[in-house]
């Protein structure tokens, strides 16, 4: 369906067609009378958008700057030809430039998120469950790696591979390990965050129960990804010490959380990493994102400089 008739579902009339803002999935940006507005995808189908949306608010309810559905009629949000929309107000804020104070705030925010979540999985959020890839889809990552890197002269470390299949063979242990969970955006990254002037989650669509660890992995390994504004390597020791300041405001790990935290970051590496340098050529044609993939595959050599105190 196109984007015209996709908003005018929502009440919003437009005489062009929309066009994304975002270059891999559809969000369009709509301005009216009463104010600016965002339609995307959401969680699909419609029960899993309504238990996302009741999370949201519930983070809202208690004091978190996070974006919730729109106020708007007809029904938000709404499943169209099989896949399902929301509409959120636009957000206006500015964006993320590694500055220590944001790094800081941005570890209070995912903080705070986690304390308030449940011991149990109370909104139904999709549990973590990847826990099955094997040698051979890694092997096979890692020619697409050498061969998008090799494109642009960039030579690989061949321990990548090592590490990628190392973390195939810990997955079961993780599995079964019972680290906490917790109801989390499971997207925290600096492109979803606008400052108003304190850090607001402008996108929440990927929340999910996921190993409280993991999502701690997530923004270490993924924070600057895809924004212009951010620096084209992932946080150093010392930014990262400042965001789990932020971050331990509100948290208290536990000493089974720090001891699996080696073997959670390499398995984040291999879940939400690995296929973005395998499969997305377009990104090595960015020298911001390539500088960023290998700025990733020098701190997986090296992240014991990224402890947890």
């Amino acid at each position: 369906m196109d984007a015209k008739t996709i908003v005018g579902k929502f009440g919003f009339q437009v005489k062009e067609e929309p066009v994304s803002i975002y270059p891999f999935s559809p969000v369009y940006r709509i301005k009216r009378p009463d104010g600016e507005f965002i339609v995307k995808k959401t969680q699909n189908p419609i029960h899993k958008a309504n238990r996302l949306m009741k999370y949201t608010k519930s983070l809202k309810e208690q004091g978190v700057e996070i974006v919730i559905p729109a106020n708007i009629s007809p029904t938000n949000p709404m499943t169209i030809d099989e896949v399902t929309y929301v509409v959120y107000p636009f957000i206006k804020g500015d964006f993320y430039t590694g500055e220590d104070r944001e790094i800081k705030e941005a570890g209070y925010l995912l903080g705070k998120i986690h304390s308030l979540s449940d011991a149990e999985n109370k909104y139904g959020l999709e549990p973590y469950e990847v826990y099955d890839f094997n040698n051979e889809e890694v092997k096979e990552s890692y020619k697409n790696i050498v061969s998008n890197a090799a494109t642009h002269n960039v030579d690989m470390n061949p321990q990548l591979e090592v590490r990628l299949l190392r973390a195939v063979s810990q997955q079961e242990e993780l599995k079964l390990v019972g680290l906490p969970s917790v109801a989390t955006p499971y997207d925290f990254k600096a492109n979803n965050l606008v400052y108003v002037p304190h850090p607001y989650l402008i996108d929440p669509d990927n929340a999910s129960w996921v190993p409280r660890v993991f999502d701690l992995a997530l923004a270490l390994l993924l924070f600057h990804n895809e924004l212009a504004s951010a620096p084209d390597e992932p946080f150093t020791p010392k930014q990262w010490e400042l965001f789990l300041e932020g971050y331990e405001e509100e948290v208290t790990l536990t000493k089974e959380e720090k001891t699996y935290w080696p073997k959670a970051v390499e398995h984040v590496f291999l879940d939400e990493v690995m296929w973005l340098m395998a499969d997305v050529e377009e990104d090595w044609q960015n020298p911001s994102q390539r500088n960023l993939f290998v700025s990733l595959t020098d701190l997986l050599m090296h992240f014991e400089e990224y402890r947890l105190t």
